[in-house]
């Protein structure tokens, strides 16, 4: 490799960093973090869910599910409950305090994307193809 500046891994890192420290920013308001907003977006879409649909869902291990649950339930933007079948389940699930920020956190969310195809122009569609499939551990699995 000539130089670093070049390597796929520098370059996403980078543009990782980027991308983290805007969204940290438009949420800050807030007080939910990217990985928060991640959390509450499944469970404003999906409704109640268990910790391990959660973690598939956003391919996160239990540990880090977690970590971001109790954070969540620790500023009431997030319950748990019992599972209707299975006792040992806990369900995830918004508050009303969580349902009042849904277009706040949205807004801020869809004014990083504005932003993020504004830097990149028409080939957003292709970057975020790209981004999917390296995101994607099953395409590494295959050079291993």
């Amino acid at each position: 490799m000539d130089q670093i500046e070049s390597c796929i891994s520098f370059l996403a890192a980078k543009a990782s960093q980027q991308i983290s420290r805007r969204a940290r920013k438009l949420l800050a308001p807030y007080g939910v973090t990217p990985g928060q907003y991640a959390v509450l977006n499944v469970l404003y879409e999906d409704g109640k869910v268990s910790g391990a649909e959660l973690g598939n869902r956003l391919a996160l291990d239990s540990a880090s599910i977690t970590g971001v649950v109790d954070r969540l339930e620790a500023i009431g933007l997030l319950e748990r409950g019992p599972d209707d079948i299975d006792r040992r389940v806990h369900r995830l699930a918004v508050t009303k305090k969580a349902l009042l920020l849904r277009a706040d956190l949205d807004a801020a969310m869809d004014q990083l994307n504005a932003e993020a195809v504004k830097i990149v122009g028409a080939s957003h569609k292709h970057i975020v193809s790209g981004l999917k499939a390296f995101g994607n551990a099953e395409n590494w699995m295959k050079n291993e």
